[in-house]
């Protein structure tokens, strides 16, 4: 039985390896929280010794996040954080790395008024909308991985004792990104295999539109010409193939723009922006949200929905086969990049320009008449389950199941 270190010596080669990839001469940003002071170290470590020029490392910190909410003036929030977004975006253009490690309580900001929530994210967003640009186009490798806090692990076990929660989170977070198998890279390159499968074929089928049929749901999307589906790794500027999420279990293209019609209920909640948003659903015309309602967390999902023009609209759909590891572990994670893993979704916000032939090359205008959405936003949301259907519709009308109750039918 593999001790804790040696996971942890395993989940670090991980987010090098697969997940970044970095490569010899390359520089790497690392933004950590500070929970990950220990992983962050064994990172930095093996990013070197796998030949990193250097290693930027930024902590951040919760308890301090929180307290600028709390205390700060409301003209610092609308302040663009310009120095730190620069240097991201220098970094960026200069082929670096990045590698994020996570810790974020779900509840952070329960509390704050939603306004200075809303205030910051959108000053936020707008200081990185270059940098995000690029992300998105793959232009360079990203990763995000996890670690828990304390605050997090009783969110997802709060009936576990205190003092076991945290580890509890970590043989969770082990399992799901295979740090605990005998070989964890042989494991990430055999799964990444069939995910680009999965792709491959929906790639090739390129149905006109995708049917939702489940409860609260009946919901059509339609597809763009020269559609793109991906999964697994991604292949940045350089042609370096690298792993966004660790977890993945998601194959994903764009949908059109406009043509988005019908109503899709959530299955899980929704951490965003340091809340729970839960119960909720949204009327699709024509691709824009017409209508939505929220058992918890409304004023969180309208400030999400009124980010800009765009986050009206969808900019992503995912398929998870509910038989996946993290949905089986029957953990509600609370962190959409465990949550995400364990469900389809669909995303409000902007898409990715690689779903589309060419995509990545385009301007703004050809990528709006392509059908492809623009927002400063990105926000994906849960609406799978074992009672979900999805069925493809081929341009001369023909119904195929994609997934009946949640699965794979092909």
């Amino acid at each position: 039985m593999l001790s804790f270190e040696q996971k942890l010596d395993r989940y670090a080669e991980l987010i090098v390896k697969i997940g970044a990839n970095v490569q010899k001469g390359q520089s790497v940003m690392l933004n950590a929280s500070v929970d990950a002071i220990e992983l962050a170290r064994l990172v930095v470590r093996k990013a070197y010794e796998a030949g990193a020029y250097q290693v930027k490392v930024v902590y951040n910190d919760d308890e301090v996040s929180r307290l600028k909410y709390d205390l700060a003036p409301e003209a610092s929030l609308l302040e663009e954080p310009k120095w730190t977004a620069g240097e991201r975006l220098e970094m960026a253009e200069q082929g670096a790395a990045s590698i994020t490690i996570s810790s974020a309580d779900p509840d952070l900001l329960r509390g704050v008024p939603i306004e200075r929530v809303n205030m910051a994210d959108k000053t936020i967003r707008q200081a990185n909308a270059q940098y995000r640009k690029y992300a998105q186009a793959f232009k360079f490798s990203w990763s995000l991985a996890t670690v828990p806090s304390q605050a997090w692990a009783a969110k997802v076990f709060p009936d576990a004792p205190k003092e076991d929660q945290v580890g509890l989170l970590w043989d969770a977070i082990f399992r799901m990104v295979r740090a605990d198998l005998p070989d964890p890279i042989a494991a990430w390159e055999t799964h990444i295999r069939g995910l680009k499968e999965k792709a491959a074929y929906l790639t090739k089928k390129a149905y006109k539109k995708l049917h939702y049929i489940g409860p609260g749901t009946d919901l059509t999307i339609q597809l763009p010409d020269r559609q793109v589906w991906l999964g697994g790794s991604k292949s940045n500027e350089q042609g370096v193939l690298f792993v966004p999420n660790l977890p993945t279990e998601e194959v994903y293209t764009a949908p059109f723009r406009t043509g988005v019609n019908g109503t899709i209920a959530s299955t899980k909640p929704l951490s965003f922006g340091g809340n729970i948003i839960d119960g909720f659903s949204f009327t699709f015309e024509n691709g824009r949200v017409v209508d939505w309602t929220a058992e918890q967390g409304g004023e969180a999902l309208r400030g999400l929905i009124d980010t800009d023009e765009g986050s009206h609209y969808l900019g992503e759909v995912a398929l998870v086969p509910h038989r996946s590891p993290i949905s089986d572990s029957n953990i509600l994670f609370y962190k959409t990049l465990f949550d995400e893993n364990a469900s389809c979704h669909l995303a409000l916000g902007s898409a990715y320009t690689s779903c589309v032939e060419g995509g990545t090359k385009m301007s703004q205008e050809e990528l709006l008449a392509a059908g492809l959405n623009i927002s400063m936003a990105h926000t994906d949301f849960m609406v799978g389950s074992g009672k979900l259907d999805i069925y493809g519709i081929t341009d001369s009308g023909e119904r195929e199941p994609v997934l009946l109750q949640g699965n794979w039918a092909f």
